[in-house]
């Protein structure tokens, strides 16, 4: 195999075959095969012109959008590594990101320039690539959405090193240079996973681990079941996401694919897309699952053309499957995975699936259940940790030894990740969920670092010690509480002036929704933080 543009190879491929299908849709507007090439090499033409080469690092700064796409393939294309961050982060953590994975780049909204333009003297950035949510729709939408309110528009101040994403699509033509890639030790990504020290883990993926899970999917998990260049798949989970970023991938844009990229999780807006495009094919999350069934209007669309529906990501509730079961006639199917496995298991399409698995291990993931304290494996149908391993996949944080040392282990002469979360497995090989670490609070479709928000809580000068932990909700998953402990001499200070601490610090989605003061925090004999305990008395407490 050739290592020449690695990764990109399956999708130029596609766009010679199928150059006129549409490969995304975005707000009603379709991307033929041929124009999403030419704007992906124009885009590598640019960066290359900007300095940006191979080995570089470049942020993805934005939502779900044609512009996220064309990024992705055209820094990867000069073999340049993707970091892809939450369009809601704050400047505070954009910089964290930006510092350690040593960013020279970053791809930005409009909206979020002002986040841009404060990091930029404390960072390596020296390139700001500026666009608007809808830059690659027509002018006559644009204007309308402007003039109906419709189109956030941020203010950017143009000046050295700040850039138009769309001009410079215009101004460069589509050669970009050619580059020769090793795709087992070339990075094509790092991603950000919560961290057990407080700070978020990059998680380095190289092309080789990358293209194999979605090669397993397209083989073992799709096979016949679409037809190339014909079908329709709806994409709702943000891209930054591995498992989001991996389905677009190997459901839509390998098969030649119409791929329906929407902006926002609306429920509405989701129902239209499915009734107006046929949709075969949709990535969603329990909460979006579960925010569709409860929708008033759900009755007035036609979600006939709905046939394979997976759900990641979180747990999904039975009632939540049952119910789908009963509206659409069709089944949810289950992928699971994470950041630093990349994506492990998935139901199979030719067997009907249940709520209490998370379907068979892709056949490049080798997985074991094990002890968590002795890492031996237990018998088939008891509960363990689960290990995971591919033989093509990096095994470390990116500088961070110490978190590797934690969460990589060598059993029987391989170097396994721990998933943290517990399962069994099944007579027949699939994987049953039994119980996730307590340190990951899922909030409807987000991973949630307990330890980070506790991080963020006990850098404020008033507090002394913190513990965050998820309380069940069934609309979102789980809702973040903190227990504070407050130095003896703190005045006046109550859940309001924590809360927006908070959120000077954290993405929206991480902040507490409830904050309790209390003396003291459980800790074990060594000094270590018990969430478990406090998890436990929230769901006695819950019970009643």
């Amino acid at each position: 195999m050739s290592k020449d543009n690695y990764t990109f190879s399956k999708l130029e491929e596609i766009c010679a075959r199928f150059p006129n299908n549409p490969a995304i849709v975005f707000l009603g507007e379709g991307i033929s095969y041929r124009k999403l090439k030419e704007w992906i090499d124009r885009f590598a033409t640019a960066l290359h012109a900007l300095g940006v080469g191979h080995g570089d690092k470049v942020m993805i700064y934005i939502p779900n959008c044609p512009q996220w796409v064309i990024a992705n393939f055209a820094i990867q294309k000069i073999g340049a590594a993707v970091v892809p961050v939450s369009p809601i982060y704050t400047a505070f953590e954009v910089e964290y990101m930006a510092n350690d994975a040593e960013v020279n780049t970053i791809i930005c909204l409009d909206t979020n320039f002002g986040y841009v333009n404060e990091i930029l003297k404390r960072t390596p950035v020296r390139n700001v690539i500026v666009t608007n949510i809808a830059d690659l729709v027509p002018f006559w939408k644009r204007a309308l959405g402007h003039l109906f309110d419709k189109i956030p528009t941020g203010k950017v101040e143009r000046k050295p090193g700040v850039y138009s994403f769309k001009h410079l699509l215009k101004s460069h033509p589509p050669t970009p240079p050619k580059v020769t890639m090793d795709p087992a030790t070339d990075l094509a990504y790092i991603m950000y996973t919560g961290g057990t020290t407080g700070f978020p883990k990059g998680v380095p993926g190289n092309h080789l681990g990358e293209v194999t899970y979605i090669r397993d999917i397209m083989e073992d998990v799709i096979g016949d079941k679409t037809t190339p260049g014909r079908d329709v798949v709806l994409m709702i989970n943000p891209l930054f996401h591995i498992m989001a970023k991996g389905f677009m991938i190997a459901f839509g844009l390998n098969f030649g694919n119409k791929t329906i990229l929407m902006p926002q999780p609306q429920v509405d807006a989701i129902l239209k897309a499915v009734e107006r495009y046929k949709a075969r094919w949709m990535l969603g999350v329990p909460t979006l699952y579960r925010m569709i069934l409860e929708n008033d209007r759900l009755d007035q669309y036609d979600l006939s053309s709905l046939k394979y529906c997976y759900c990641g990501g979180d747990v999904l509730p039975a009632e939540v499957f049952r119910r789908w079961k009963e509206h659409t006639g069709e089944p949810i199917y289950q992928v699971y995975g994470s950041t630093e496995g990349g994506h492990v298991a998935y139901s199979r399409l030719d067997s009907e699936p249940d709520a209490n698995t998370v379907g068979l291990p892709l056949k490049s993931r080798r997985c074991l259940i094990v002890d968590p304290e002795t890492l031996d494996p237990v018998e088939r149908g008891d509960s363990g940790e689960l290990l995971v391993t591919s033989k093509e996949n990096l095994k470390y944080y990116w500088k961070k030894p110490e978190e590797t040392k934690r969460s990589y282990v060598e059993v029987m002469g391989e170097t396994y990740y721990r998933m943290g979360d517990f399962l069994s497995e099944r007579e027949d090989g699939q994987l049953q969920f039994v119980e996730r670490t307590a340190d990951i609070i899922k909030y409807k479709a987000y991973r949630v670092s307990a330890s980070e928000v506790e991080a963020v809580l006990q850098d404020h000068p008033t507090v002394v010690g913190a513990c965050v932990v998820g309380v069940p909700d069934e609309r979102v998953g789980e809702r973040i509480k903190a227990i504070v402990v407050l130095k003896e001499d703190a005045r006046g200070v109550g859940g309001s002036e924590l809360t927006k601490w908070c959120r000077e610090h954290l993405a929206p989605y991480k902040i507490p929704h409830y904050i309790e003061f209390r003396d003291m925090l459980p800790k074990s004999k060594v000094g270590k933080l018990l969430r478990r305990e406090i998890r436990e008395e929230e769901r006695r407490r819950q019970d009643g």
